[in-house]
């Protein structure tokens, strides 16, 4: 029995380690990295004010909004970019998982956000950006990174 248990605790770390809320800080890093920041010139603050506005930076998150969903820290659309094996008519632009996108490693959603923004809407392909990055003031996004 108390093997049982102690497995059961050891998946439930393993699971909850899955999945991550980064900091502006860390994210910065990353994007800087990756080359996400000045990617189409769009600087590192542009694409933190994103993550944190889609999902606060938590890598897990889910939104449901209808027919389809948007998936991880940068909220990509099951309709058009991932394959999450319910979204009718889905495009899986960026040839991924869905699911994959909900895990600690955010290179392969970064790879994925490069590719929506080399579509003609760019950043602008993101509600979240539109109503709280863009023309706003964002260096508080990277102060003291």
């Amino acid at each position: 029995m108390k093997v049982f248990l102690c497995l059961g605790f050891l998946l439930c770390l393993y699971l909850g380690s899955e999945a991550r809320v980064y900091s502006r800080c860390e994210l910065y890093n990353i994007f800087q990295e990756t080359g996400l920041a000045g990617y189409r010139g769009y600087s590192a603050a542009n694409w933190i004010c994103l993550a944190y506005y889609e999902s606060g930076y938590n890598t897990d998150a889910v939104n449901n909004n209808g027919p389809s969903r948007d998936y991880g820290i940068f909220q990509i659309n099951s309709k058009w970019w991932c394959n999450d094996g319910e979204t009718a008519g889905a495009e899986d632009a960026c040839h991924i998982s869905c699911q994959s996108l909900l895990n600690d490693d955010i290179y392969d959603d970064i790879e994925c956000a490069k590719r929506v923004v080399r579509d003609p809407n760019g950043i602008s392909a993101w509600v979240a950006w539109r109503n709280h990055c863009r023309g706003q003031d964002l260096s508080r996004f990277t102060a003291g990174c």
